[in-house]
């Protein structure tokens, strides 16, 4: 495991973000993280992998000396755009998308005990103590071994990081148990997913094989349940932190980013969407804030 310290992180009010790769936080919570950052919340970065098993234009690998490496570059051009304190690096291989070479690397994430992955983040929540902690939903959002690994780990964490029985060795290294106060999912809108499912034919793409590497099935994540949405953050002022973030992940772009035109792509992401797990939400009223009824420790001693 690695630690990247990038500003002070003595902020009252912080935010755990726990995904796979280097690029996860860009294409997807980028401007919710741009958003609680400028407001002065120390957000974290668990970066599962280094991004290993992706792919590079060789230019792009010009003056690095692996994937993992300019990966790894991208992703901390990206956390200064998007004013992240600090990023930890569970250090575990890419699995690579389903049924590739790559699930079989012991070293990798697929392989490691479930176990073991909740216990390194489970460290980190007691070290960090975040009132909030947010990752991928069950599908992992694209269906990916490694964002499904996560959601499972990170919520098996979650619910760890506050009991005295879990992980008790983890005192002697001076991390005393800590329960976060709030859980949420990264929600994706199926309909949308079932609109480019029609749609993509009539462009001659298909949908069962989308992505850079043709590796993504549109069809099948389309069939998956799609949680509540419980909790929309309106994004819109962060959109121009999160296009630059994205943008410093060039060896993951395909077709440029932000092709879509400036007013279209700005009405379609002008809010992320979340589920909120814990505490579990009973009213119909939607969310607008991810710290609303958070309640500070120094107000819990």
């Amino acid at each position: 495991m690695e630690t990247v310290l990038l500003q002070e992180t003595s902020a009252s009010l912080r935010l755990l973000v726990a995904l796979a790769h280097p690029d996860d936080e860009s294409f997807g919570p980028a401007a919710t993280i741009a958003r609680y950052a400028s407001q002065g919340v120390a957000v974290h970065y668990i970066c599962a992998t280094r991004g290993e098993a992706g792919h590079a234009d060789p230019e792009l690998l010009e003056g690095a000396s692996s994937l993992a490496e300019l990966r790894t570059r991208e992703l901390m051009c990206a956390a200064r755009h998007l004013g992240l304190a600090a990023v930890h690096f569970l250090g575990y291989c890419d699995s690579g998308m389903e049924n590739t070479p790559a699930n079989e690397n012991p070293a990798c994430l697929l392989q490691a005990p479930l176990e073991e992955v909740a216990e390194r983040i489970t460290g980190l929540i007691r070290q960090i103590r975040p009132q909030v902690v947010l990752t991928f939903d069950p599908s992992g959002g694209s269906l990916h071994p490694d964002h499904v690994k996560m959601n499972q780990a990170t919520t098996l964490a979650f619910h760890a990081a506050g009991d005295l029985e879990r992980f008790p060795h983890q005192g002697k290294q001076g991390l005393s148990p800590y329960q976060p106060q709030k859980l949420y999912y990264t929600v994706f809108p199926v309909r949308w997913v079932k609109a480019a499912v029609r749609i993509l034919p009539l462009f001659g793409q298909d949908p069962a094989a989308m992505g850079r590497n043709r590796d993504m099935d549109l069809r099948r994540l389309a069939s998956q349940a799609q949680l509540a949405v419980t909790t929309r953050i309106d994004v819109s002022p962060y959109l121009a932190a999160s296009q630059q973030a994205a943008e410093c992940h060039a060896s993951q772009l395909s077709g440029g980013y932000g092709q879509f035109p400036r007013f279209l792509r700005k009405w379609l992401l002008r809010f992320d969407r979340y589920a909120r797990i814990v505490p579990p939400f009973d009213r119909n009223r939607i969310e607008r804030d991810l710290f609303e009824g958070i309640v500070e420790e120094s107000r819990l001693s």
